[in-house]
């Protein structure tokens, strides 16, 4: 070899090491910080029929639980995420929460790049924005990181598993039984909703009336949806509103937690307490003493409790290779139960939860 040839040989080598090291800065890079669009489609995580599910296998101990909330200083999430910690704690994983404290749709992404950095086994997050996220939580599940999304989804390839808190079917068909109920199938009702496009609300009440065409309801009628746009003012309006419109008005259903706090302070100090039924949607500490005081006998929620022990429940599973994500797999979920991957990874955690005196006590939040 000539020393041109030579030099030439050892120039073509220096360029491939240099396009080497390029490469590597890039993935390294990429992997703490999260990824461009480009990347995420040419790099996105492996779909779950890929993987074979393990049904009989055990729940590997020592897995390293994390959970990512909309911000760490939400009292609601914060109840989901002790739950799910403490079941960590019964199968032999260590659980803990991290996050921001504020709900950005961006302020979530450096804590899944520090939760990848720790090489966690897997992330749950209630999301803030669906798409903000995905980039590193692809980058996650790439390095066999598990992802279940729980209470606020992302985007459907961002993660293997959503925790959803109820059907929107249950909520909406469960209210009317509920009231129908206390009602023996007879009298008007009225419902007090928050927005006229509030997305979930039209869609409870679209179930709402479908479940009225039912025989069983022939004797109960829809006399109005009224709306009190999530204001508590307006909310506590409008109900004095429908019972004056409606005086043969037996029950209302108001399926937003400012509704049905509005509604059961205007009946509480009326004379209307103790003949029209008031259920819906709530929170117990919002609404124990109009449980106590007898204006309201029952309303629903889901538990959040029950809510981050499935959650936790459901990462174990798919970090033990018991599931993949794959539709119409199954789990079992401590002393929940079993529980059935629906479609598109959805996991639903069951019929809202009935409050009333005799369990109300038990619940802070």
């Amino acid at each position: 070899m000539t020393p041109t040839t030579l030099s030439q040989a050892r120039s073509r080598r220096r360029a491939v090491a240099a396009s080497a090291a390029l490469c590597a800065l890039t993935l390294a890079v990429t992997g703490c910080s999260g990824t461009t669009k480009d990347s995420v489609k040419e790099d996105g995580p492996a779909k779950a029929g890929d993987a074979k599910a393990n049904p009989d296998a055990p729940l590997k101990k020592g897995l390293k639980i994390a959970f990512l909330p909309k911000q760490i200083n939400n009292p609601y999430e914060k109840i989901v995420d002790d739950a799910g910690i403490a079941a960590a704690a019964d199968f032999g994983a260590t659980g803990k929460e991290v996050g921001p404290s504020t709900a950005n749709a961006s302020s979530q992404v450096s804590y899944i790049n520090t939760l990848i950095q720790q090489k966690q086994d897997a992330i749950l997050i209630a999301a803030n924005d669906p798409n903000a996220v995905c980039g590193p939580l692809k980058q996650a599940m790439k390095q066999d990181i598990k992802v279940v999304a729980y209470d606020s989804d992302t985007a459907k390839d961002c993660r293997q598993l959503f925790i959803n808190q109820a059907s929107s079917e249950e909520i909406g068909r469960s209210q009317v039984r509920n009231i129908a109920k206390q009602l023996g199938n007879k009298g008007e009702i009225a419902i007090l909703s928050a927005t006229q496009n509030a997305t979930n609300q039209n869609t409870w009440i679209k179930f709402m009336k479908d479940e009225l065409t039912k025989p069983a309801y022939k004797d109960m009628k829809l006399v109005k949806v009224a709306y009190g746009d999530d204001d508590d003012q307006k909310s506590f309006q409008e109900t004095q509103g429908l019972l004056k419109a409606y005086p043969n008005l037996k029950g209302i259903i108001s399926p937003t937690t400012v509704g049905i706090a509005a509604a059961a302070r205007y009946i509480g100090d009326s004379s209307y307490k103790g003949k029209v039924v008031l259920n819906g949607l709530g929170t117990p500490n919002q609404m124990r003493k109009y449980i106590e005081n007898g204006t309201l006998e029952q309303f629903s929620l889901w538990n959040p409790k029950e809510l981050g022990y499935l959650g936790a429940y459901a990462a174990a599973a798919l970090a033990s290779g018991q599931i993949t994500g794959a539709e119409g797999e199954k789990f079992k979920a401590g002393d929940l139960g079993e529980y059935t991957v629906g479609k598109d990874g959805e996991i639903i955690l069951g019929p809202p939860t009935v409050f009333d005196e005799k369990n109300i006590g038990d619940f802070d939040f």
